[in-house]
């Protein structure tokens, strides 16, 4: 049976859409809040696809689109990228849709939202695309069906439908990184109606490349889209009379190039600084001789600059290309994360600074060759407003990895770590810090723990299996080294012998207090009711099946929760066979949030090293949680009353955010966690209602949060948090 043609909606102005020819009301404003109004055209619990464009995206959501019943009740439609600016989205509309609304996810990148239509599917056109995806569901949904099962079958519908496979790079290129002559032409239209264009001064040092790489290091700037661009370059002392012939040449074809030789070599800091000096432009971007740029990379630089005048640091992602240019390991970035730079310069290529702040900086200095860069970004990010910094998540920048290119930092990776490390060195002392060498030559950054050591109050909710806590107990007390601790176990109604053992064997140890707390089990609850009857000034909370590996693990936490910007702290846990169970928590995985590479190797290095690294993420479990009490406090604690059981630490990280902190996780505290041992799976029909209505409270609060984590690229799937396309 074909899909039965139903009626359609196009977008034909930001205000005015219509439906199957007649026009639609429409309130709001185009990039920020859009409502179609879909009352009277029939579509409650209707199987539709919505497909619309928003052109500039890049197949990256700036809208998240929303169907609004007549209570005012909202269920986020998670679209799906169809490459270039096209996005999706089919499924059964709510029985009692009042209003389809888009919302800007980004007050920076604002939506511009074209052609969105409505189409009516029937019920074999739904289940074919469902097979296409998931066959499994799909006949899994038909056999439901069949029995008469009609919910049940139309939520594993529901499922195939928004299942989204992962891609290689090679695939990813063609479908969202290829412009379209339409693109190219509605980019310069753009740029066309700017009544102001940054210029933007791109510094290129240079020594004896091979000169066709710099040819096309050069033709990559003569090719840009934007046009309000200057490129200098400091010939630092070439051997090869080649590379100035073919300099003097471009500059000759092009008056935007502006280029000086240098008498005598001085490396690439001096080069460059050379370059700045030629320098016009009120923002500065960095290239290296043998590298290349997209051909839209300064139009992005240039909108985003548009967009927030006051930006001094704008990055995006980039990848690698060899010497057929064919392009491999592309490095999506996270968004601005303070933590990471200070252990490896994540942000590399492509930055662009503000000119001004370059000059009083003094520029790269030299003595830091291998690491220059980092040591620039180091000292400029120092204090500065993370609002101050852009990342855009497009690949703007090719970094050349064929033999021979005469990369600088490929010379001398010793010295290039012991620069970066010197560096930090710097940033740490005026911090009361200190750096030292980490996993494969990255920095890491040593928070003072204060004199005296901060009490830390262990809050430990329970409910008998005496086997695990006295592992926990025992971990604590006899193979953790830091010195002050007071351990409040929750106890939530234990009856087992066992657990009435264990309590009368540490009846004597004055560090260790039970508080007793019966009746049904409400993780979020338990823990406030541990927390306040706390001496410490850090509170770490720790499940019940927790067991130590490392003495020092604690003194790493407690020194990072003291740091007065850190609102919490979490650590590396692993599974019982070594695996990864948590790497901090990625927002949207699943709908709401999951773990940062679950189920790798505990020694993977994981996505360029995120698991050997400090960093900044938008939460931590509440498995082993630390924070300092006056920020518990200030925030309110966990939600006793709508998140019993699941999602209450993201909810409570994400309000620590919301307050102004940032959330850390630390590979340097390694535990054991047998996940939910005590509690069980979510696997009885009270336990799922429980856990959906708990999903609804996360939502209805932090939808917009959710569908945009700033420390998970968004071109990455959100089936898993694996970094996976």
């Amino acid at each position: 049976m074909a899909e039965r043609a139903g009626p359609q909606a196009r977008l034909t102005s930001p205000l005015e859409p219509t439906l199957a020819g007649r026009p639609l009301p429409a309130t709001g404003t185009d990039g920020a809040d859009l409502r179609i109004d879909l009352a009277g055209a029939g579509l409650g619990g209707a199987w539709v696809s919505v497909t619309w464009r928003d052109a500039g995206s890049g197949g990256i959501a700036r809208a998240l689109l929303s169907a609004v019943s007549g209570d005012g009740a909202s269920v986020a439609l998670v679209e799906e990228p169809l490459g270039g600016d096209a996005f999706a989205w089919t499924g059964r509309l709510p029985p009692d849709v009042a209003t389809l609304r888009l919302t800007a996810l980004s007050r920076s990148d604002p939506f511009r939202l074209r052609d969105l239509r409505i189409i009516r599917r029937g019920r074999f056109g739904i289940v074919a695309r469902a097979g296409l995806r998931q066959p499994g569901l799909t006949a899994q949904a038909v056999y439901w069906r069949v029995l008469g099962l009609k919910v049940r079958a139309r939520g594993l519908i529901a499922r195939a439908l928004a299942h989204r496979a992962e891609t290689g790079y090679a695939a990813w290129i063609a479908r969202f990184d290829r412009l379209t002559t339409a693109e190219r032409a509605r980019i310069r239209a753009e740029i066309a109606g700017w009544e102001a264009r940054p210029l933007i001064s791109i510094l290129m040092p240079a020594h004896d490349p091979d000169p066709r790489v710099l040819e096309a290091a050069i033709r990559s700037v003569r090719s840009q889209l934007y046009p309000a661009w200057e490129l200098c370059i400091a010939d630092d002392a070439s051997t090869d009379p080649r590379i100035p012939r073919l300099i003097a040449r471009h500059a000759r074809e092009e008056p935007r190039i502006r280029c000086v030789r240098r008498p005598e070599n001085g490396h690439i800091a001096r080069a460059t600084n050379d370059a700045l000096g030629l320098a016009s432009g009120a923002y500065a971007a960095f290239l290296d001789h043998d590298d290349l740029l997209a051909e839209n990379a300064l139009f992005e630089v240039a909108a985003a600059v548009r967009a927030d005048p006051d930006l001094e640091l704008i990055y995006s992602d980039e990848d690698k290309v060899d010497g057929r240019g064919r392009r491999f390991e592309p490095h999506f970035k996270s968004g601005y994360d303070r933590e990471l730079l200070w252990a490896q310069n994540y942000v590399n290529h492509l930055s662009v600074v503000r000119t001004e702040t370059l000059r009083r900086l003094g520029g790269l200095r030299p003595g830091f060759e291998g690491s220059q860069d980092h040591d620039l970004l180091l000292r400029l990010t120092e204090g500065l407003d993370r609002a101050r910094v852009r990342h855009i998540p497009k690949v703007l920048y090719h970094w050349r990895a064929a033999a021979g290119s005469g990369t600088f930092s490929d010379r001398a990776l010793a010295r290039a770590e012991d620069a970066r490390l010197r560096a930090l060195a710097e940033v740490a002392s005026r911090r009361g810090a200190r750096a030292e060498r980490g996993e494969q030559g990255f920095n890491r950054l040593l928070r003072p723990l204060p004199d005296p050591s901060p009490l830390v109050s262990v809050v430990i909710p329970t409910r008998d299996r005496a086997e695990l806590l006295g592992v926990v107990l025992d971990g604590l007390f006899a193979r953790t080294d830091y010195p002050a601790l007071d351990v409040i176990v929750v106890d939530n109604g234990s009856s087992e012998p066992a657990t009435r053992d264990l309590f009368a064997r540490y009846a004597a140890e004055p560090r260790l207090r039970v508080l007793s707390v019966p009746g049904p089990f409400n993780f979020s609850d338990l823990s406030n009711r541990g927390a306040a009857a706390a001496r410490g000034s850090i509170l770490l909370f720790l499940n019940n099946d927790i067991e130590v590996l490392e003495p020092g693990w604690l003194t790493e936490l407690a020194a990072i929760a003291s740091d007065p910007e850190i609102g919490a702290v979490g650590a590396k846990l692993l599974y019982p066979d070594g695996t990864i169970q948590h790497g901090g928590i990625v927002l949207g995985i699943g709908g709401i949030a999951g773990h940062s590479h679950l189920g790798l190797p505990g020694d993977a290095p994981g996505y360029f090293a995120r698991m050997q690294l400090s960093q900044e993420v938008s939460a931590v479990t509440g498995a082993c949680l630390a924070m300092r009490s006056e920020v518990f406090r200030e925030v309110g604690g966990f939600d006793a009353a709508h998140l019993a059981v699941a999602f209450n630490d993201v909810d409570l990280c994400l309000r620590i955010r919301s307050a102004g902190y940032r959330i850390v996780w630390t590979p340097y505290a390694r535990l054991v966690h047998h996940e939910s041992k005590s509690r069980g799976a979510e696997d009885t029909p009270e336990k799922r209602a429980r856990f959906e209505a708990e999903s609804r409270v996360m939502r209805e609060r932090w939808e917009p949060v959710l569908r945009a984590d700033p420390y998970y690229n968004p071109n990455f799937s959100r089936a898993a948090a694996h970094y996976r396309l």
